[in-house]
């Protein structure tokens, strides 16, 4: 009986610490925890500190570029809403038609014209969508043509087809009716004079060293712009019989 008793006092001072032992415990691991959390929190306020710091310097960067990439969203949304409901195909058909004309006869009297002056062509045409649109008045429109035609012929030191190319293709694809004829009209004439002067020898080498041309960046979006439009009346067309279906 009095074993016993002893291995019963025995078993109640064991809980006991353990009860004490376990409360220790869990009052440690609480500031543990606490602390813990005041080093997330002395590390965020540093962090904060730092990009503030960051901020401080590169901020307006940050901002400006953020802007420009907000405004070029909204130009391309906007321009793609525009193309799908208004593009006009056929003016946009005439004018890569009558484009295509005034390069074709460019092309075969100076061979790789166009390919040679590139970037001029997509800046006339930039110019040329410009003045349509009317972001530009028609005198600084034909200021900015009479400059193109004296950057190829002067600084560019190009013949008088190549130079005349870039403002003859502006003006056959978006000028008035009789504008365009006379283009079309009098840059032939000045194609067929030139080419009655070149000699023999220079039109066989210039048949030789031909390479493959390369289309200019307006007439491509041009015809990109006209495939979207057919594109979405078409898909349009095919929802309205699937419905009615």
């Amino acid at each position: 009986m009095r074993s016993c008793n002893n291995l019963i006092s025995c078993q109640c001072t064991v809980l006991a610490f353990l009860v004490y032992a376990w409360r220790a415990v869990l009052f440690e691991l609480s500031n543990w925890k606490n602390g813990a959390f005041a080093i997330v929190r002395f590390l965020g306020y540093l962090l904060k500190y730092a990009f503030a710091v960051v901020y401080q310097f590169i901020g307006s960067p940050i901002t400006f570029s953020i802007r420009c990439i907000e405004d070029l969203f909204y130009t391309v949304r906007a321009s793609y809403s525009w193309i799908i409901h208004n593009a006009p195909v056929p003016d946009l058909t005439i004018i890569i038609m009558l484009a295509s004309i005034v390069l074709a006869i460019g092309e075969a009297t100076v061979p790789n014209s166009i390919n040679d002056q590139h970037n001029v062509l997509t800046v006339s045409g930039l110019i040329g969508y410009a003045a349509v649109r009317g972001y530009i008045s028609e005198l600084f429109f034909w200021t900015i043509l009479l400059g193109v035609y004296a950057f190829s012929k002067f600084v560019k030191k190009r013949d008088d087809v190549s130079a005349a190319m870039p403002v003859a293709a502006v003006l056959a694809g978006v000028g008035e009716p009789w504008v365009r004829a006379l283009v079309i009209i009098s840059y032939t004439a000045l194609a067929i004079y030139q080419y009655s002067k070149t000699p023999p020898e220079g039109k066989k080498v210039g048949e030789v060293e031909t390479r493959q041309m390369r289309l200019p960046i307006p007439l491509l979006l041009a015809s990109f712009a006209i495939g979207l439009r057919v594109a979405a009346k078409w898909v349009g067309y095919r929802h309205l019989t699937w419905m009615s279906r």
